[in-house]
This record gives structure tokens, sequence and C-alpha cells, in this order.
């Protein structure tokens, strides 16, 4: 009987952070933080300042070691094989230095020399991270130190793709653009989806929202969430919230609902204009509460004709990020007592 097919290898991740540690003396940058960015996904790396992003990202990037803990890329041990490593990656830091008296094309062509890329390789490699990153019309031929702050980091983003790497970390790579420049880096990014692993860093996080598959959030030096925004949502904002416009007082809406739902909150937000009786209403209920899903058919029957407006609020990315720091600082200030 002929052998059954060999299964093929499943391939590591393009990056890989297993219990990654940084001290200096007896400050703690980063604590325990591990975390993986699959193939063709772009994740969002969150946390407010000095919670240990760019530590976590530079590590990786071989910029620096780790105290202890293990970074891959590609299932390369950066620390170990570094160089073999940082053939896979590339890496825009969050103030890209950049030489102020290259042209473009002469910037991106030394930086490709030094990441191995040499002869027709070259040219080629040259051209399509230019093509990819709308450079060739605009500023090919241009000094750096002419460019807009927009077209610096599209110079930034293609150095990061020269060579092909298996994954490139932005951090920061939309800080300071206005928001058409905003948009244009935004198209860029979600352009690598499949072709490139992306780890994005941004204060943005509407941004974040709109171009990553995943986010890892890290606050006070340690993972504290990671997933789908939607699977976040689910774990850090428990309540489902309802905008509603009606003729009737938030008393009169807790009196309706609260004999069914103990936990209901509702927040009057204000007449809709001046001398209406129609008032700008906010509710509240636990999102597995039996009544969030019929909530607008009890409010109609109770007030028939005085319900103009009434739909769902869907918590946003910054809502979750509020969620699980304040959950973490929250626990550490028990652990602590």
């Amino acid at each position: 009987m002929p052998k059954p097919a060999a299964t093929p290898p499943v391939p590591p991740p393009a990056i890989e952070v297993e219990n990654l540690c940084k001290r200096y003396g007896a400050v703690t940058a980063i604590e325990g933080v591990s975390l993986k960015v699959n193939r063709g996904e772009i994740v969002g790396f969150l946390g407010p300042n000095g919670a240990g992003k760019s530590t976590t990202m530079r590590i990786i990037s071989g910029l620096m070691p780790a105290t202890s803990g293990v970074a891959r890329v590609n299932g390369i041990p950066v620390a170990w094989r570094p160089e073999e490593a940082k053939r896979h990656l590339g890496y825009m830091p969050e103030n890209n230095p950049l030489p102020e008296d290259l042209r473009v094309t002469e910037y991106l062509r030394l930086r490709a020399r030094l990441k191995g890329v040499h002869g027709r390789d070259l040219n080629d490699s040259v051209g399509e991270v230019m093509e990819a990153c709308d450079l060739v019309r605009k500023a090919r031929r241009r000094l750096i130190g002419t460019l807009s702050k927009g077209f610096r980091q599209r110079v930034g983003i293609a150095d990061a793709l020269l060579g092909a790497p298996d994954a490139i970390i932005l951090d920061e790579p939309t800080i300071g653009l206005d928001p058409h420049q905003i948009l244009s880096i935004r198209r860029l990014i979600n352009n690598l989806r499949g072709k490139m692993a992306v780890l994005i860093s941004s204060h943005i996080l509407a941004e974040i929202e709109q171009v990553c598959d995943r986010v890892i959030i890290i606050n006070q030096s340690r993972v504290v969430a990671s997933g789908t925004p939607d699977s976040l949502r689910r774990e850090f904002i428990p309540d489902a919230t309802f905008s509603l416009c009606a003729a009737t007082t938030a008393t009169a809406l807790e009196t309706l609902l609260l004999p069914a739902e103990p936990k209901t909150e509702v927040t009057d937000k204000g007449p809709e204009a001046p001398d209406s009786a129609f008032r700008r209403l906010t509710l509240r209920v636990p999102a597995d509460s039996p009544i969030a899903p019929v909530l607008l058919g009890k409010i109609w029957a109770a007030f028939p004709g005085k319900i103009r407006e009434f739909h769902s609020l869907k918590a946003n990315l910054e809502d979750i990020f509020i969620a699980a720091t304040r959950r973490s600082w929250e626990l550490e200030t028990k652990i602590k007592n």
C-alpha cells in the first residue's frame, strides 16, 4: 500500500514572544510579556505612555537585549541568532531617523544594500517598495529633507518593507500626520494584510480599530488584554448601552425597567431642543440580561407614540482600552493592599 502523504510542517508564527522581561536595576520596563503575531495578520499593540510598548518592540527587533525571556522572528531566536532573525523583520521606530541630504531612491538603495539585497534584486526591491508606498511619482528624486511628514513616514515604511520580510514592526506610523495623510497610511497598511505580519503601535485608537485583526493591550509592564475587538468588547464592556429620544424621563424609565432588571441605569442627557418634551436618554443594562433584546418593545408599549429614536451604542476601542487598563490598575492596587 502507498504510504500516506506526509503532513507539511506548520510554519512558526512570524513574531513570537515568551515571558519577556527587561529591567534597569530596580526599574522594571516589562515583566512576563508574551504575544504572538501570525503570518499575514495585522495586530495593534496598545498601552499608555511608559507601559513598555517600545521596549518590547526594540527587543523583538534586536536593538535591545532582554533581561530574560525569548523573542523569535520566523521561529528564530533574536538573541541567539540576531543577523538571521533580522533578515525576516522590518522595523520603523517612532522617531524615524532619516538622512535629510539623500534623495529617496539613494536612501532606499543604501538601505537595501545594508539588508543584503544586491544586483538586479536591489533595483526590483526598491522599485516595489516605492510603488507600494506611492513614492514613485511625487518623491522619487526629492531630497528627504524637503519631504512632508506624511511622505517621510512612507519612506520609513518603504525601508521596513525592503527585502520582503516575513514581518514588520511600525512604531507610531501615523504620529503627527493630518487626516488625509493618516488615511493614506491606513490604506498602505491594509494592503499588507495577508502578505506579511504587521505589529503596529499607535495612540490613535480609531486607526487601530480600522486596520487591525487583533489587539494586544499592555499596562504597567504587563499584557492585560489580547483578542479581536469584538472578543475584548464582550470581556471588558459587559453592559448593553442604548440611546433614545423620548417624551419621558429617566425616573419613569427606571420605574418601568428596574423590577425586571435591578442593574438598569438611565442617564438623562437633557432636552432634544429648548422647550422640547423629548429628551436624550442613555440606557444601560447587562448585556446578558433577558430584557436587553426586548427593551424597545417594552418601552414602546409603556410610552406609545413617545419614542422618536432608539438605537444600540457599540463600545469602541477607546472604551475597551480604558476598561482594560482600569481593571489592571484595580487588580494591582488590591495585590499591594
